[in-house]
């Protein structure tokens, strides 16, 4: 099959790591190799999940794939993030998440009290999200060909009626409200994985965030778009949803919340806030009328306690995000190329 345009990926013949890292890389490699591929009208949102209509119900179905390191990390582990990852791709399309797929890759040498241990947190997990684990697969591959274990896990979750949430329904004057501190789990990964101490042990946010959705949606159903800012943050959840909606973006950046101790973690280690993954938070475009009610809404639920409005949908600089200073300057807010920590999901 041709590729969609002539010359390689940003030049690069082979993948590298930057290509799963959720920024420009990624995005690329959706673009000029998978979407051609497969094609079909249900693919063209590129969301994190997506609405079908089956015998007159509404369904999202989504899949994601799980390869962190370390398995096991202060907050959580691959198994909770199996779960909770894809209930979130769900909930992002107002959907109520019901049952999910899971397909683990062993790979051999692995301790079975390891896979065990992963095994049981998934359940867990799936059962304080309220979604059933329905099917499965298990695959083994050599040793020194899966890093241990590897999960699949898909999805499928019933949207309510009226609910029609998606980038392009954004327009000037929303605004956007953040559900909690970010960066909390890009940074508690890299602590582990490097064996970094920053003074105080740094939890990752990992949780499912299907009930804070229901609760915003019971204050109005006209949400414009939510989205989990994982892999490459809230910068590029920003960015993908001013590239499809049209508008430009303005975020004060005083007004985002940052944990002391991931301010402190990412200054030492020459990160910033904004690109670093999150696995407990969502980013909402709400109409200007509904803003203060859904943000009273989400402050009222656990996963919504620091919920916070950080900026504004835009006409002026239609598809770029741009950041207020705290000296009163701004600067543009980039699309990250690859990832500034990989393997965080």
């Amino acid at each position: 099959m041709a590729w969609t345009c002539p010359l390689p990926l940003r030049d690069h013949p082979r993948v590298v790591m930057g290509h799963g890292g959720g920024g420009a890389m990624s995005a690329e490699l959706v673009e000029h190799i998978f979407a051609p591929a497969f094609g079909g009208p249900a693919l063209a949102g590129l969301g994190d999940s997506a609405v079908l209509e089956l015998g007159g119900a509404r369904l999202a179905f989504s899949t994601d794939s799980f390869v962190v390191r370390p398995l096991f990390f202060p907050g959580g582990s691959i198994g909770d993030l199996a779960v909770n990852g894809t209930v979130n791709d769900l909930a992002m399309s107002g959907a109520r998440a019901v049952y999910l797929s899971c397909g683990f890759i062993l790979e051999e040498g692995v301790e079975t009290a390891v896979v065990n241990r992963v095994a049981q947190a998934l359940g867990e997990a799936a059962r304080a999200a309220g979604v059933e684990v329905a099917t499965g697969d298990t695959k083994v591959v050599e040793a020194g060909h899966g890093d241990g274990i590897f999960i699949n896990t898909s999805g499928i979750g019933l949207v309510p009626n009226g609910v029609d949430l998606r980038p392009q329904r954004v327009v000037p004057g929303d605004v956007v409200v953040v559900s909690g501190e970010i960066g909390v789990h890009g940074v508690a990964i890299m602590s582990v994985r490097e064996g970094l101490e920053f003074g105080v042990e740094i939890e990752s946010d990992c949780a499912a965030l299907g009930g804070l959705v229901e609760a915003m949606l019971s204050v109005t159903d006209d949400l414009h778009v939510l989205r989990d800012p994982t892999r490459g943050g809230l910068a590029a959840s920003l960015n993908e949803i001013a590239a499809a909606s049209g508008t430009g973006v303005v975020v004060n950046e005083r007004a985002v919340p940052v944990p002391p101790a991931v301010a402190n973690a990412c200054a030492v280690l020459g990160l910033d806030p904004m690109y670093v993954a999150n696995e407990g938070k969502l980013v909402a475009f709400v109409p200007r009328e509904h803003a203060e009610a859904v943000l009273a809404a989400m402050r009222a639920h656990p996963l919504g306690t620091r919920a916070a409005v950080i900026g504004e949908a835009v006409e002026a600089h239609p598809g770029m995000v741009v950041a207020r200073t705290g000296l009163g300057g701004t600067r543009v807010v980039d699309m990250p190329l690859g990832e500034q920590l990989p393997r965080i999901c």
